[in-house]
């Protein structure tokens, strides 16, 4: 199987290290060329600028989802013209009472070439092939909900 990686940078920019009162700002690069300036939500004390791994996270489920309905439609015949999403990632405690991404919702919406349609509950349907064998949401497990505008 694939080893995949990136490469992570934090340095101290205050004096000490206290509760509270130092930046979590951080640089993660892909592939050794594309950087990504992260931090904790702004919630936390992030900058809202910054991306946050809680985007990232749905951001990863997003692409992967799509990727998989993608090739599931290429199989299937189906010309998808063009697929937009809006992912959203949910913060609060789990049932340990932890805090963790609870949810992660996916709205994508889905415009194939003219004249080609189908009916929601096909739609429906190969959503949720793409679901089940998506990488990003076999990790997650049950914390993904799929939906179809």
């Amino acid at each position: 199987m694939s080893d995949l990686a990136i490469e992570l940078h934090w340095q101290r920019a205050e004096p000490t290290l206290s509760p509270g009162k130092y930046s979590a700002e951080h640089l993660v690069r892909y592939n050794n060329s594309h950087e990504v300036h992260v931090d904790a939500a702004p919630d936390w004390g992030g900058k809202a600028e910054n991306t946050n791994p809680e985007q990232a996270l749905a951001a990863a489920l997003s692409s992967c989802h799509m990727m998989t309905f993608l090739a599931l439609c290429a199989k299937a015949g189906w010309p998808v013209a063009s697929y937009h999403d809006f992912a959203e990632a949910h913060l609060g405690k789990n049932a340990k009472g932890q805090m963790s991404v609870t949810r992660i919702d996916l709205h994508p919406v889905v415009r194939f070439d003219t004249g080609f349609s189908i009916d929601d509950a096909e739609m429906a349907a190969m959503q949720d092939r793409a679901h089940r064998y998506c990488f990003i949401a076999n990790t997650l497990a049950d914390s993904v909900e799929i939906n179809i505008l």
